[in-house]
């Protein structure tokens, strides 16, 4: 156990460094990841490793879910549910269907129930892979919101449809009447579910007196027991994990009223699902030898086969579905005409994004071993390895093709939202003449008796001046963008600089480690406001 241990943490280290050499090459890191799993197969003695396929349902699945539904932005879903609806739902049906049929008939000894256990694997995109591949790019943001939005409800809808294919390849009866009213009883009873408990954990974080660390801990422990709780009662733990999330997300504001804890939980959360998706595709590097010599009288050519063109199926479902989801609501509804026309381009680039990844690859690996204490999964190992393939096809092909057709086609916005700039500096405006006129209505005696609140309201006074001045110089650069990227520059070149004088400040030992560590965080967020415009 030991010696496993010890090879995982080194495979660990060693796709990590991979990892930096992806953000040094600028190469998505997802498809490092997959091209590290495929390597670790062939590397010689190293040794299979056999996990408990409820296990990694249960450690890698609710985590994922609830990050992707924290990071919805709930305005953006709303705004685009139409498409992300038919993305979420439609599409995913629509691929596990075709999926279904296609494999039955392709791959000899495979029933329909096993078909859309395949579909239901490999139909929902990874919105990791994705936002990952676009950023740093020129993409709308109607783009990246509904990539998000589908994303979070297809994991929904995807696994909900393998749980029923999976209980009808285990006991052989299927009726679709019964699936589709069971279809909306778990997975309506899961989002009661996952709201009332999210309400619990509301409670705590709001009226008890939790620290940044038991706030983080909280929100890492949130989705295990949401879905353990659906999944008590029979209900989706999915849809109870999707739906607390975002109930959760929503009322951030409330019960996070701290920077620390707001900075503490998202290094958490970054960290922890940065690890999972390393670890998913090192596990399935030290599985894959023995879903190889598993594949039985499938030759790994033939399984390769079926892969590549499961992966064409994949791939042109989604590009048919997204023209007509795209431009037939235009054609039928005037109020649908209003809004910016989508063109051929954007349809295009979320065709073209719907990469597969860690939710397909962890719910691959979630089938069972056994059906029974006497018979095997059938074809377990084979559908697996056709997800590996799905998944290295598209993460691969799919994302190291999509910065070249981003570039190819020129997109621009497609809405009218002012740049990120713009929009951060008329909010702090906002916010500076809210502490104006707060400190005038309620504190104008303090302002009189003490220096510091007077000191105060002059340096928010000469702030609303210098962003008033920044948004009129935003606005002159407007056609010169040479200037803004000159101006990043500059800064980037001074806070380096900053970031220098600071070690040599701590050297000196004049001042405590606690006021130097308060002004490297204020120089992080400084930076943040332009490295993180570039990659918007």
């Amino acid at each position: 156990m030991h010696e496993k241990l010890l090879l995982i943490l080194g495979l660990l280290i060693v796709v990590i460094f991979l990892v930096m050499l992806a953000q040094r090459i600028r190469i998505a890191y997802p498809i490092f990841l997959v091209l590290a799993g495929l390597g670790i197969s062939f590397i010689p003695g190293v040794p299979v490793l056999q996990l408990d396929p409820d296990i990694i349902f249960l450690i890698f699945l609710p985590p994922l879910l609830y990050e992707a539904a924290w990071y919805t932005s709930w305005n953006d879903f709303w705004k685009w549910k139409r498409t992300i609806g038919s993305l979420a739902f439609g599409l995913v049906f629509i691929t596990s269907i075709v999926v279904a049929f296609a494999s039955q008939a392709l791959i000899p000894g495979f029933t329909l129930a096993m078909g859309f256990l395949l579909g239901g694997i490999v139909s929902p995109p990874d919105a990791i892979a994705a936002t990952t591949v676009l950023k740093g790019l020129k993409v709308p943001k109607r783009t990246i919101a509904m990539l998000e939005g589908e994303s979070l409800i297809n994991d929904a809808s995807s696994l909900i449809v393998f749980r029923f294919a999976l209980v009808a390849v285990m006991t052989g009866v299927f009726s679709m009447q019964e699936a589709t009213g069971q279809f909306f009883l778990v997975a309506g009873m899961g989002v009661v579910v996952g709201i009332a408990g999210a309400h619990v954990f509301y409670a705590i974080h709001r009226f008890l007196p939790t620290t940044p660390a038991i706030d983080a801990a909280l929100t890492v422990i949130t989705p295990y027991v949401l879905f353990l709780a659906a999944e008590h009662f029979h209900y989706s733990g999915v849809m109870s994990v999707v739906s607390g999330g975002l109930f959760m997300s929503f009322r951030s504001h409330e019960i996070f009223k701290t920077g620390i804890t707001r900075i503490n939980m998202t290094g958490v959360w970054n960290t922890l699902i940065f690890v999972m998706n390393v670890l998913v595709f090192v596990l399935i590097g030290l599985e894959l030898p023995d879903i190889i010599n598993g594949l039985g009288e499938t030759s790994v050519m033939e399984g390769i086969k079926y892969g590549l063109i499961i992966s064409l199926i994949v791939i042109v479902v989604r590009l048919l579905w997204i023209y007509p989801v795209a431009h037939v609501p235009r054609w039928l509804s005037k109020k649908e005409r209003k809004s910016p026309n989508p063109g051929w381009k954007n349809p295009l680039i979320i065709g073209w994004a719907g990469m597969r990844g860690v939710v397909s690859l962890a719910t691959a690996l979630s089938i069972p071993v056994m059906m029974n204490s006497e018979t095997a999964f059938p074809m377990r190992n084979l559908i697996i390895f056709i997800t590996f393939v799905v998944i290295f096809v598209t993460l691969v092909f799919q994302g190291l093709t999509l910065p070249l057709i981003i570039k190819l086609t020129k997109i621009g916005e497609l809405d009218p939202i002012l740049p990120s700039h713009e929009q951060q500096a008329s909010i702090q405006i906002r916010l500076n003449n809210l502490s104006i006129n707060r400190l005038t209505e309620k504190y104008s005696s303090n302002l009189e008796t003490n220096s510091l609140v007077e000191n105060f309201k002059n340096t928010v006074e000469n702030d609303i001046q210098q962003q008033q001045s920044h948004l009129e110089s935003l606005e002159m650069c407007t056609n010169r963008r040479n200037d803004l990227n000159e101006y990043h520059e500059i800064m980037l070149d001074i806070f380096a600089l900053q970031r220098k004088e600071l070690f040599k400040i701590k050297r000196e030992k004049e001042f405590s480690d606690d006021e130097i560590r308060k002004a490297e965080s204020q120089l992080d967020l400084n930076e943040l406001k332009i490295t993180g415009n570039r990659h918007m």
